[in-house]
């Protein structure tokens, strides 16, 4: 009897060893030696809805591949706060990261995020200004997926009666601000002013349109003390001091500021092309009656910061070459008209931009692509949570006159350097 349970033992344990084998094979299959298989892809929310169905039409045609969306929530803060979370882990939930073109710096020096083979995407497609955001530290980390660029809204129905044009540089914007706007019981000027990462960008936006940066060398080096710098604070902080920018923009995000153009109550607007969009749609109050123009600077056309996604492959992806092969799929030219038509997201290839129906449905293609190319990535950093935060403090102590723009740039200069070092 001991032998035969001695014996039953052995033939359960082979049995085991001989079905891991098996099942080790079948797994492989399916999973793929060759970097293939089922693939995760985490975002923030997809408030239009049309991210789904196109991930269905890679679905059908990938079924070894299937990918399958993960929906964080709405708030880039908290997007970024659940994506850190799971990478610092390592816990390897997303294969596929829909990143804000700021983190890539970030994740790339992290090691969160696994370097691409340039040749596996048609970035030669793409308007040039955006492949930049994708890049660290010489290598290509993400590829993009969608851009945006500030625009200047404005009401051309109080210009066209005025007789003026949408205004070049900051001079005309000012005075037309100063002197129209209160004709028509309007406010100035306004922008996204709260300390948040809004004010970070309409801040960068002052700084570069005057000429001046931030950082360079990837972060390492602090170039914000220079004259150009203080003229762009100099633009905001006067704003406010004069009237023309209203005390209520200090507290505005890109909801708030797009509320006020939309219900008439503002002249100029700088926001992201989906306001655009808002205010000129049945139940605007100014619907008709609104223009849009690339942002003015100093002596004329303005820099605009780049925003938009990239897509990154999470160094814990379980399938890199699916994850590659993905995000080929979604820069594509046939899925990035889809991006526009169903998203209304501003594509990253350039060819769109051109297209004649494209542009009766989407007016604003044209001046956006003018601003897309003349526009600059936010200040590159492997710390740029960092950075924005300092940006956000300095620059709203200046729009609020408790510090000059001449010691908000020093102040600044300092606490980015600590920063960086």
């Amino acid at each position: 009897m001991r032998w035969t349970r001695a014996a039953g033992r052995g033939l359960l344990v082979l049995l085991i060893v001989l079905t891991g084998y098996v099942t080790s094979g079948v797994q492989e299959r399916q999973t793929g030696a060759d970097g293939r298989g089922p693939l995760t892809l985490a975002t923030a929310g997809d408030l239009t809805g049309y991210l789904g169905p196109l991930l269905e039409g890679w679905n059908r045609t990938h079924p070894g591949e299937r990918v399958t969306l993960v929906e964080l929530p709405d708030s880039a803060d908290e997007t970024y706060a659940q994506m850190v979370t799971d990478l610092r882990g390592g816990r390897g939930r997303f294969d596929v990261l829909n990143i804000d073109v700021n983190w890539t710096s970030e994740f790339a020096a992290a090691g969160w995020i696994r370097p691409l083979e340039r040749e596996r995407f048609p970035l030669g497609t793409f308007l040039p200004p955006v492949v930049d955001t994708a890049t660290y530290d010489g290598r290509l980390y993400a590829v993009p997926y969608v851009t945006n660029a500030g625009l200047l809204l404005y009401r051309k129905d109080v210009l066209d009666k005025e007789g003026l044009p949408p205004p070049r540089t900051w001079a005309e914007l000012e005075r037309y601000a100063k002197t129209v706007a209160p004709k028509y019981g309007l406010d100035g000027y306004a922008g996204q002013f709260l300390p948040y990462e809004g004010l970070t960008v309409n801040a960068a936006e002052a700084v570069y349109s005057a000429g001046g940066t931030i950082l360079g060398d990837e972060g390492a080096r602090v170039t914000v003390d220079s004259a150009a710098a203080r003229e762009g604070l100099g633009f905001l902080v006067r704003g406010v001091r004069e009237g023309w920018i209203p005390r209520e923009a200090l507290a505005y995000k890109e909801e708030e500021s797009k509320r006020a153009f939309q219900d008439g109550r503002l002249l100029f607007l700088r926001n992201w092309p989906y306001a655009y969009v808002a205010a000129s749609a049945e139940g605007s109050k100014v619907a008709g009656r609104v223009g849009a123009v690339p942002l003015p600077g100093p002596q004329g056309p303005g820099t605009s910061v780049l925003g938009g996604s990239n897509l990154a492959v999470s160094a814990q992806a379980r399938h890199p070459d699916s994850a590659a092969r993905l995000i080929a799929y979604l820069t594509g030219e046939r899925v990035q008209r889809q991006v526009l038509t169903e998203g209304a997201l501003p594509p990253v290839r350039a060819d769109l931009y051109e297209d004649p129906a494209l542009i009766r449905e989407f007016p604003y293609l044209p001046t956006l692509r003018t601003s897309v190319l003349a526009a600059a990535p936010r200040p590159k950093s492997p710390r740029y949570d960092q950075v924005s935060l300092a940006v956000q403090a300095v620059v709203h102590d200046a729009m609020t006159g408790r510090q000059t723009p001449e010691a908000a740039v020093r102040r600044l200069a300092r606490e980015l350097d600590a920063v960086a070092h």
